[in-house]
This record gives C-alpha cells, structure tokens and sequence, in this order.
C-alpha cells in the first residue's frame, strides 16, 4: 500500500526535491497534501502534477490560486485549508502517514507539533521547531510514537553514524551513550569564510544569498552566512541526539563532502560523506531503516581529491558563541534566539540593518529579554512575539533609514 505524503512547504527548495523523490518512487508514495506561501503559481503547477487532495495557503492568497487554477484548468480542485489551522489540520489528518516539515522558521512550529501530536513519521526539515520547543517536542513524540527523522544533512549525517540502538538511550543527564564521545557537525563556512572584518560590514542581501554549495532559500541562505545556522543546528543536534552542548564541537569544512562525524571513545571516527544534494538525507529519511534509490551521483573520491577542515573564527562569526549560550541557559532563551534572528535576517535582507547587525540585535534581545522555563507551548508562543516587537524597534531605532 502507498504511504500518502504530506509536504509543508512544497514550492520551497527542500519541497521540491521531496517531490523529486516521491516522483521517482510513485508505486511507494502519493501525496495528499501540498502548502505553499507565497509562489501560487507553481503551487498550482504541482496540484496539477500531483493531485493532492488538499491544498493550504494563506487566506490572502485564495482569489489569486483560484484564478490561476482556472487558468491552467486544474481538476479537480483539492480542498483548500487556510493559514495555520489549515497546516496544523493537514499535519494532523488520519489520512496522512508521513509529514515532510519544511516551513522555514517559527512559522512551522505548530504544524511540526501536531504531526508530532498525531503520531505521525516526521522528516524534520524545519530546524527551528526544535529550537524553540525541543523539550516539549520530545516529549510528545515519546507519548504518541512519533518518528521524528532528521533531514538537515549534518543531523540525518550524525543520525547515519549512531548506534541503532542510541535513541532508546535517551538520558536526562545529556552524557554521550554507547561509547560515543563527541558530535563533529560540519559547517561550509558560507559565502564570507574568507572576508575579514571590516569587508563585513559591507556585504550586500544578494552576496549574503549566494552559497557556494547548497541552493537553499533566503532565510537559511543568510543564516550561513552569519554560520546562525550552524548554531540553530547545534542546539537541534542537542535536542536529538539527548546531549549537552559541551559534547558538540563545530568544524569548518568548506567542500561540504563530510556532512558530520560522530567521535568515539575507542578513537573512531565514524563520517557520513556525499554529494551535496538534499535528496539523499530526505530519501534516507523517507525509507528509513531501508533505503531508497535516488537520482544524485555517487561519490567519486578521485574527483574531489582535498578535504579541508579548520575551526570557525568566533570573533568574526559570533552567532555560534550566542547560540551557545542560548543553550546553555536554556528555557526560552533558545527562542529568543530565534525570533530576534528572523527579524534581523528580514530587515537585513529589506536593506534596513548592515549584515554585522544581524547578530548585534540577536546578542542585545538575549541581554534584554529574560528567559523562562519553557514549560507550554503557550508560553514559547508569547516569549516569540515578545521579543519580536522588541527585535522591531531595536531596527527602528539602531538600523539604516530606507
């Protein structure tokens, strides 16, 4: 029987090679559902390819879907949900057996959680759910079953190099399990690795977007370069793999061959190495434990031939040091972390804030803002909001008239 497939966030990039995928294995998966933001059009293009039986979108969005469906003669039309109850139904329906989460940011927080809620196999693309509620997530995937997969290629890579058993290790104390030491998550290093200082200060949205490895959107395209995305990543790697920050060391390997590495105590390292294409974490984690064929080439070593690996400058990228700390505090300063960085990301690509902003207003809401105990997800969702009003009138006051 079909597994029936459910892709929050279709038209972004982790969307499309889920799609990708599902097409290349037709007679295993079906989708039930597409979302989409913002691109109706190709929204509507994939509803005519894939014939979900629902569609969410934005409220807004509805009269210009409807036109271009009746342009392109889409038939027949899916049933439309609408804006967060519309994601957190689809996420949530009997019908769905897996749910690809690749809402970017907090947006995605509370479909993530009902398809968790629900019991459903989530592939995990949405690295800030876990962020802002990593503790409350686990703990209802452990009440319902859930199986929450990591498609993040340096988690689905450390996933890939655990003992099988690992995860039935869970431990309060965050200590590594099974002998293993220590998790190595690489990072590119983005599109600035190599400029100093001040060159900085003067990067542009358009330079910031331009990752020299991976095709990914704006939002995540800036969080490497700032390596934010490497810090979210560290804490979602604390989150999964049940280990404190300590245990977790940030490694700069510009090819993006190594994805991650997992230490052991015995002196192995163990790596998980590949081409740089998303279909390979998404397809390991469509199947998993069996594997699945994809379309990406196989590795050829002789090819790459060099394998560089240098620790990050903190001092130049000091989003890591924040995240650190952020996780280490614990409760909601993670989130706190998060919302002040989205908001940052956004005025720096509306051209409001310079680029070494970014992280001046992510560090100035961490001072600002106190954190509490996460304990509801009520409790996440007013810390969000209120450290993004603050986040705002910090860009009012301390960012560049436009």
């Amino acid at each position: 029987m079909k597994q029936s497939v459910a892709i929050l966030g279709a038209t972004g990039s982790i969307g499309q090679s889920t799609l990708k995928i599902l097409t290349e294995h037709a007679d295993d998966y079906q989708v039930y559902a597409l979302t989409g933001q913002h691109r109706m059009a190709e929204l509507v293009d994939l509803c005519v390819q894939f014939q979900p039986k629902v569609v969410g979108i934005p409220t807004g969005q509805f009269n210009q879907f409807k036109t271009i469906a009746s342009e392109k003669k889409l038939s027949p039309l899916p049933e439309i949900v609408f804006d967060e109850s519309g994601l957190v139904a689809i996420a949530s329906h009997p019908d769905v057996d897996i749910v690809m989460a690749a809402i970017v940011g907090a947006a995605g927080l509370l479909p993530t959680l009902s398809a968790v809620k629900s019991g459903k196999r989530v592939l995990l693309a949405n690295k800030e759910a876990l962020v802002m509620s990593g503790d409350l997530m686990l703990s209802e995937a452990k009440k319902t079953g859930a199986l929450l997969l990591p498609v993040d290629s340096e988690h689905n890579a450390i996933f890939q190099c655990l003992p099988e058993s690992y995860f039935s290790h869970r431990h309060e104390n965050k200590q590594p399990q099974l002998g293993v030491s220590q998790i190595l998550l690489t990072a590119s290093g983005g599109p600035f690795l190599n400029l100093d200082q001040t060159q900085l200060e003067h990067v542009t949205p358009a330079q910031a977007c331009k990752h020299p490895n991976w095709s990914m959107g704006q939002k995540i395209s800036v969080d490497s370069a700032t390596l934010m995305n490497k810090g979210l990543e560290l804490i979602e790697a604390c989150h999964l793999f049940s280990i404190s920050e300590h245990f977790v060391t940030v490694v700069i390997h510009p090819q993006s061959i190594i994805h991650s590495m997992v230490q052991y105590i015995d002196g192995s390292t163990l790596a998980q190495m590949g081409n740089p294409d998303m279909c390979t974490p998404i397809a390991h984690a469509l199947a998993w434990p069996e594997r699945i064929s994809t379309s990406v080439q196989a590795l050829n070593l002789f090819d790459v031939q060099k394998l560089d690996f240098y620790p990050p400058d903190h001092e130049k990228f000091p989003a890591l040091n924040l995240a650190r700390e952020a996780m280490r505090v614990g409760g909601t300063a993670p989130t706190i972390l998060n919302a002040s960085n989205e908001i940052a990301v956004q005025a720096f690509l509306d051209g409001r804030i310079k680029f070494t902003q970014i992280t001046d207003l992510v560090e100035q809401m961490l001072l600002q803002v106190a954190s509490h105990i996460a304990d509801s997800i009520e409790t996440v969702l007013q810390v969000d909001r209120q450290v993004r009003e603050c986040a705002m009138q910090w860009v009012e006051k301390h960012g560049v008239a436009v």
